[in-house]
């Protein structure tokens, strides 16, 4: 008789499954948001930032706390939300804006064990735009220097985006940058240009953070931004050109148009695999309204914390683009960046 009681009770739980609404789910339930960054990033903000507020725009109202998992460029926490993290919309992932392109820069990489298609992507608190700064003493005003004079920047690791832009423009457009790895993050990189161990930083964002160190030298005319790397131009600095509108042919920018996918990614959030998609309604939904929310806005201004969200469903279609990119530009680009 127990045994037949279970076989009912298993056979009836998918049934009660499906018939539970998303808002019976989320009703007081504690969710968690994974972050892949250490406590005190930027990332890590944006995180503590949608914790606070999204929870409201759920059906049910949960909570929500945050877990930072940092490691190995957001690898570690992206394998987590992938292969590890319940499929139920309990979890939320906060992943760096290049780990939707591990995979297509590193098809081989063991260590990233996941499909960034496959993630459903809720959308991005902001698109990011990189700048590059030089020290004003270098003389280095935008590229035509920068194709004939060599200068040193200072980077974390070659698969950073402040090592593989500096590669790209090497390769593409003629300059002679010199990338010195290993500092450990970008306030690092920065204090590397105070103390004139380098010339200049490609950072691959502008947090609140970066900017806040950098506006010092540069009111003061030690530094100045020479290049933006984004899909468009940042409105502090409409006069600056970015790498995609000094591109010298289209090869050249269909390639910048692929690195800079990351960029529109900004700070991006995620949901695992296979969550039921009347859930998936829920977040992504909630999502977009805490990209509009007043008390939102006002904690992130508060903060510095810049917002201009992208949509989960054009962070999908972009990297849809990038990885069925023909064959022959796709393994150019990967070249360029090994």
């Amino acid at each position: 008789m127990r045994r037949t009681i279970l076989c009912i009770a298993a056979m009836l739980a998918p049934v009660f499954a499906q018939a539970q609404t998303a808002a019976d789910f989320f009703k007081a339930r504690k969710m968690t948001i994974v972050t892949s960054a250490s406590v005190g990033g930027g990332y890590d903000q944006y995180a503590r930032l949608l914790s606070r507020h999204m929870p409201k725009h759920i059906p049910g109202a949960p909570s929500m706390v945050v877990q930072n998992m940092p490691g190995a460029e957001g690898i570690k926490a992206a394998n987590y939300l992938y292969s590890v993290a319940p499929r139920d919309g309990s979890v939320v992932g906060g992943l760096q804006r290049n780990t939707g392109l591990a995979k297509f820069y590193h098809p081989d990489n063991s260590n990233a064990n996941f499909d960034a298609r496959k993630f459903t992507w809720l959308g991005s608190t902001q698109q990011e735009i990189g700048f590059f700064l030089a020290r004003t003493a270098t003389g280095v005003k935008g590229l035509e220097e920068l194709k004939t004079k060599e200068i040193t920047v200072s980077s974390t690791s070659r698969n950073s985006p402040s090592s593989i832009y500096p590669r790209l423009l090497n390769a593409l457009y003629g300059t002679k940058i010199r990338v010195i790895e290993g500092y450990d993050g970008s306030q690092a990189s920065l204090l590397a240009i105070e103390r004139a161990e380098v010339d200049g930083h490609i950072s691959g964002g502008t947090s609140a953070a970066f900017r806040a160190r950098y506006r010092p030298w540069e009111v003061a005319g030690q530094v100045a931004i020479i290049m933006q790397l984004g899909m468009e131009r940042d409105h502090e600095y409409p006069n600056v050109p970015t790498a995609l509108e000094l591109a010298p042919n289209d090869t050249a920018r269909k390639i910048f148009e692929i690195a800079f996918v990351e960029q529109v990614m900004g700070r991006p959030f995620v949901i695992p695999p296979e969550v039921p998609p009347d859930r998936v309604a829920v977040l992504r939904k909630a999502f977009d309204a805490t990209m509009i929310d007043k008390e939102f806005l006002e904690e992130a201004a508060k903060q510095g914390a810049e917002i201009d969200p992208v949509t989960g469903a054009r962070i999908n279609e972009l990297l849809d683009k990038v990885y069925t990119a023909p064959a022959d530009l796709a393994q150019r680009v990967r070249d360029l960046v090994q």
